[in-house]
C-alpha cells in the first residue's frame, strides 16, 4: 500500500458490508488485500468476509474487552510503518461499535487516519424510512434495563430531531412499547430488520401500528433492527402567543392575510388562526 501519494503507517477505518457481500466496496477490497494487518472485532467472522473475497491476510482481534490492551501494539506497527485495516463486524466501525480508543491513539501520535466509507446500517435506514433527514441523532443501543431505557427516551422525548436507534431482536418489543409510552402512542417509527439480507424487512406506522406488526409477523424474531423514530413535533403556540402576533398583524393586513401569516409564523390550522382574527376584529371595532 505504501506510495509517493500518501505517507506510510496508514490506519484504514474500513467500512464493511452489513448483509449483502456485494456492497463491498472495491477500494475496501483493495485495502483489506494490502495493509499489512486487519484489526478486526471477531477474527472468525472477518476471517470468513475475507475468504468469501478471496483474500488472505493477517488478523489481530481488537474488541471492546481487548482494545486498551491491543492499541499499543497496533500504534508500534503503524510506527514501523505497516498500514493497518480496522473493521467492525459489520458496517463502519465506532458507530456502536470498538475503534474510538484506536483512532485517538493514533491521531495522538500523528499517524495518518483514513476513511474507507461503505455501508451503515444507521444511514441506510434513514434513507429509506421516508421520514424527515435535515436534522439525525444517533443514538445507538439505549440501556438494556428497562428503567435506565426508559430515563434514556425520557431524555429525548423532546428533540426535534429524527431518532436512529439499533435494537437487538429480543428487546425490540419491549423497547418499542417504551417508545409507545415515553415519547407517544402516536409517534411515527420505522423499524427495519436485516437490513440488505435475504429477509430484509420494514415496519412502518405509529409506535402502536409497529408494534402490533411486529406480533403478527412471525419472522420479526430474527435478526438485528435499525429503529428511526420521527422527532419530537413543535410545541403547539399558546393563545397568548396567537393573540399576540394577530393583534400585531391586524394593524397592517386584512384579517384573511393575518391569519394565513400567523399559520405560517406559528405553525397553527389556518382555520382557528382565522377564527381567531375574526373574533380580535369584532372586538376591536366594538371598542371604537
Amino acid at each position: 500500500m505504501n506510495n509517493a501519494s500518501r505517507p506510510a503507517g496508514t490506519l484504514f477505518i474500513v467500512a464493511t458490508p452489513i448483509g449483502n457481500i456485494d456492497d463491498i466496496s472495491l477500494r475496501a477490497r483493495t485495502v483489506l488485500a494490502n495493509v499489512a494487518l486487519v484489526a478486526a472485532e471477531d477474527t472468525r467472522h472477518t476471517g470468513k468476509l475475507l475468504s468469501r473475497l478471496g483474500i488472505q491476510n493477517r488478523l489481530l482481534s481488537c474488541h471492546e474487552h481487548n482494545e486498551a490492551a491491543r492499541v499499543p501494539q497496533i500504534i508500534e506497527r503503524l510506527q514501523a510503518g505497516e498500514d493497518v485495516a480496522l473493521v467492525s463486524d459489520a458496517g463502519t466501525p465506532l458507530l456502536s461499535d470498538p475503534g474510538f480508543r484506536l483512532v485517538t491513539a493514533a491521531i495522538a501520535a500523528g499517524l495518518a487516519v483514513t476513511p474507507i466509507p461503505g455501508c451503515s446500517a444507521a444511514m441506510a435506514a434513514v434513507s429509506a424510512a421516508g421520514l424527515p433527514t435535515d436534522r439525525i441523532l444517533f443514538e445507538g443501543f439505549l440501556p438494556a434495563t428497562a428503567s435506565k431505557r426508559r430515563a434514556r427516551l425520557e431524555a429525548l422525548k423532546t428533540r426535534p430531531e429524527t431518532l436512529v436507534l439499533y435494537e437487538s431482536s429480543h428487546r425490540i418489543q419491549p423497547f418499542l412499547q417504551d417508545v409507545s409510552d415515553v415519547l407517544g402512542a402516536s409517534r411515527p417509527v420505522v423499524a427495519a430488520r436485516e437490513l440488505t439480507k435475504l429477509h430484509e424487512t420494514f415496519y412502518r406506522g405509529t409506535a402502536t401500528d409497529v408494534l402490533a406488526q411486529l406480533a403478527a409477523d412471525p419472522g420479526a424474531g430474527k435478526g438485528e433492527y435499525t429503529v428511526v423514530i420521527g422527532g419530537a413535533p413543535d410545541p403547539a403556540a399558546d393563545a397568548g402567543d396567537v393573540d399576540r402576533v394577530l393583534q400585531v398583524l391586524l394593524g397592517y393586513l386584512g384579517v384573511r392575510q393575518s391569519a394565513d401569516a400567523a399559520a405560517r409564523i406559528l405553525g397553527i390550522g389556518k382555520r382557528d388562526a382565522y377564527q381567531r382574527a375574526l373574533q380580535l376584529r369584532e372586538s376591536s371595532d366594538e371598542n371604537y
